[in-house]
């Protein structure tokens, strides 16, 4: 659907809601991990589906929240999770990255209200 999907996304963004949030509510690593990569995509679908999720925050971002500080620290070790885009900390980041981006003018302050420690990936964010 999301590779193909086009124009027909924008209006099934509210059916996705739920099956999003009760998927990032499971806590399960793979499963937040594959959750939090269609949320990706989903958002760099098309034009204005990143924008559409803005009012979804409140569904989305509690969870992402409790797992956006859960980075893998190895020292100096090799993290291969890395690799394979499962350490869930740096995921989370550049999906929060991504839906403010293209979130459109209000989205920072809504992912910063949700999760304080969120910090802008674009300069002029109007704060």
């Amino acid at each position: 659907m999301l590779q193909h999907g086009g124009a027909k996304i924008l209006p099934v963004i509210p059916q996705l809601i739920i099956p999003i949030k009760e998927a990032l509510n499971t806590r399960n690593h793979q499963i937040v991990c594959r959750t939090v990569k269609v949320l990706q995509w989903l958002v760099k679908s098309t034009d204005l589906v990143g924008e559409a999720l803005v009012p979804y925050y409140r569904h989305i971002l509690p969870i992402l929240n409790i797992f956006c500080t859960r980075n893998i620290n190895s020292g100096d070790g090799i993290e291969y999770s890395q690799r394979r885009q499962e350490n869930i900390g740096d995921l989370i980041e550049q999906t929060l990255n991504l839906m403010e981006k293209y979130g459109g003018e209000g989205a920072f302050n809504y992912i910063k209200y949700m999760v304080p420690t969120y910090e802008s990936c674009q300069l002029n964010h109007g704060v």
